[in-house]
């Protein structure tokens, strides 16, 4: 599967959960620290857009951030939390279309532009779709409405224990590590590890692990578990 595909896949499989939701769930906590599910969810429909503009950017050439200030993207996001879950649920489907819509408008050549993450990173347009897969199925999870990191696509938890152990590995002290492993896929390596010190497990355990998600009771190690920094 491309990541374009696991973005419709979790879209699907949000909008499922969205719509399932009682009326006076967007009041709840969410997994998330200080945010409601209405914060969540008014997060992922407004980073949808949010990547529509680099999207676009990608199109014309003409540079789009993903938000118009600093501050934008938590103004957005408290003054949409409380709204009621119809407008919610409607404001997810919605905006996820546009995201589709807004690839679908990209030539072969536009994939490869450049644009700017809203980490201020340089990257290819061909990384968006990641970038939204990435906050679809991980905010999910985050939503508590049943779906677990094991509903994650094996494929994308793989492609995420790569992202998450690159990641971190420029941000742990030296000689903190280990040598990642699942059934039928390559080893990734986290940090430095010294000789023998090994993480194996099913690749949503290790994504769960790497993104705070959830403990370690399915993951194998030999050696010593190492500390790990806070994942974005």
């Amino acid at each position: 599967m491309t990541p374009l595909d696991w973005v419709e896949e979790g879209q699907r499989a949000l909008q499922r959960s969205v719509d399932a939701l009682p009326a006076d769930a967007v009041t709840e906590p969410s997994a998330l620290p200080g945010w409601t599910r209405g914060h969540l969810l008014t997060h992922l429909a407004r980073n949808a857009d949010a990547l529509v503009n680099l999207l676009t950017w990608a199109r014309t050439g003409i540079p789009t951030p993903m938000y118009a200030s600093p501050d934008q993207r938590v103004t957005d996001i408290e003054a949409g939390a409380g709204r009621p879950l119809a407008e919610q649920q409607a404001d997810v489907g919605e905006s996820a279309a546009r995201f589709r819509k807004a690839a679908e408008a990209l030539s072969p050549d536009a994939w490869s532009a450049t644009v700017v993450s809203g980490q201020g990173r340089d990257i290819p347009a061909s990384e968006v779709p990641w970038l939204r897969a990435r906050e679809v199925w991980i905010h999910l999870v985050d939503l508590r409405v049943g779906v677990g990191m094991d509903a994650l696509p094996p494929d994308f938890a793989w492609a995420l224990v790569r992202d998450a152990a690159a990641w971190m590995s420029a941000r742990i002290a030296p000689g903190i590590g280990a040598e990642l492993s699942a059934d039928g896929h390559d080893t990734v390596v986290l940090g430095t590890p010294a000789p023998g010190v090994t993480v194996t497990g099913p690749p949503y355990a290790l994504a769960a692990w790497l993104t705070g998600r959830s403990g370690t009771d399915e993951l194998h190690v030999t050696g010593e578990l190492p500390e790990i920094s806070r994942w974005l």
